[in-house]
């Protein structure tokens, strides 16, 4: 029984796609296990000490995972190829995912990361970040974190949404030193925004203490 060339044809066309695929999502699975290996290193080494650190605004806790979907295939064919099977995502509360946010020059400034539903941004120890530091206080406290704070105490002023889904954050420090700052009830429209807007706010602290240095 014969094939139709054409069908053969985009059926391995299709099959070298999920390969290819299957290969970068390998190679991202062994950057992040690194990285989150790293990360597990440094707390073990550093044995973070939480009688030490200083609250001082209100903690609220962050979360969001990630969803990794394989592409639709662009193949025209006679008939549709079935697509595989998607594994669904695990929950919020069993997946750990880290990001390392990086300056331009790959520079690195914090690690982004989830666990029991709570984003953590462990600012790089190197670095020594201040909360005096602008743009931290006037933009990422105030323009990003605070607002965003705000519209949730207007929605649940509303009835739209419980107190206890209300985003809400926390800024542990040592002194004026950032140890860490800890996000609550993020989805996933407010996860890129606070991702982009962290680490741009670290690249300009980074920016100045540098130059403050080599002045």
């Amino acid at each position: 029984m014969t094939q139709d060339p054409e069908k053969m044809k985009a059926m391995i066309a299709f099959k070298k796609r999920l390969e290819d695929q299957l290969d970068k999502l390998n190679n991202e699975t062994k950057e992040v296990q690194a990285t989150l290996d790293t990360v597990n290193t440094i707390l073990l080494e550093k044995g973070f000490k939480r009688g030490d650190i200083k609250e001082v605004t209100p903690l609220s806790p962050p979360s969001m995972p990630k969803e990794i979907v394989l592409p639709k295939p662009e193949v025209e064919t006679p008939k549709p190829i079935p697509k595989p099977p998607i594994a669904p995502p695990a929950a919020p509360s069993e997946q750990e995912t880290v990001i390392p946010l990086k300056t331009m020059a790959e520079e690195p400034l914090a690690l982004m990361y989830f666990e029991k539903n709570q984003i953590h941004v462990m600012p790089d120890e190197s670095k020594k970040f201040t909360v005096n530091t602008p743009p931290f206080g006037n933009f990422l406290v105030e323009k990003v974190f605070a607002k965003m704070q705000e519209k949730d105490k207007e929605l649940v002023r509303l009835g739209q949404l419980t107190p206890d889904k209300m985003f809400s954050y926390n800024i542990a420090r040592e002194g004026e030193l950032i140890r860490e700052i800890i996000i609550k009830n993020v989805d996933e429209e407010r996860l890129k925004e606070l991702k982009s807007s962290i680490r741009w706010t670290f690249e300009k602290m980074y920016e100045k203490m540098k130059s403050a240095t080599d002045a």
